[in-house]
């Protein structure tokens, strides 16, 4: 990420370790949504393209306030960790308490640079869309990820996605940056 401009347009996922499916439970998805929209209010967070999957986060973005990608990102990661944890703790209705923060607990211990909790895994990287048949294609990728998991069958009516945007619709984040491909 050493080498990564500022300005250009991004792809990124984020999963949580082991692949488990936290996200089943719309509380959880919330905090990734009140994270999203403090990030593109406060921090420059300019969103084109995202989806909540039940283990993993995609995003296509671009950096407006010109803050390294990786001080974006794990501002996002760190914030966002925290309060799942803090919610899976604090959530009555878990049935999955006991085996995700022990989980999540054996994890942290494994890396040196996480004092309890491991969340997310630390292997994703922004990678920078170069073109718009590139952007494209990852924009078509997110918003296919739930048809392909068999949750929806038409990808704008899958909730937690930018896909109802490129309808002509309201989804769940404001200032959804479309990107259109145009043949000239």
């Amino acid at each position: 990420m050493t080498n990564s401009i500022p300005e250009g347009l991004y792809f990124i996922s984020f999963a949580v370790v082991g692949w488990l499916d936290v996200f089943i439970r719309n509380e959880y998805k919330e905090i990734l949504l009140e994270s999203l929209r403090f990030c593109q209010n406060n921090k420059g967070l300019e969103i084109h393209a995202w989806c909540i999957m039940s283990s993993h986060v995609h995003l296509v973005f671009r950096n407006i306030n010109n803050q390294k990608l990786e001080l974006l990102i794990g501002d996002f990661k760190r914030f966002t960790s925290k309060a799942i944890v803090q919610a899976i703790k604090e959530n009555p209705k878990e049935s999955r308490k006991e085996f995700l923060l022990n989980f999540f607990l054996k994890e942290g211990a494994k890396v040196s640079n996480v004092n309890q909790y491991q969340f997310w895994r630390h292997d994703n990287k922004p990678i920078e869309l170069w073109s718009n048949h590139v952007i494209n294609q990852k924009i078509n990728y997110v918003h296919q990820n739930p048809v392909e998991a068999g949750f929806v069958f038409r990808a704008k009516d899958y909730r937690y996605s930018s896909a109802v945007d490129y309808s002509d619709e309201k989804g769940l984040l404001d200032n959804i940056v479309i990107f259109r491909m145009f043949d000239l």
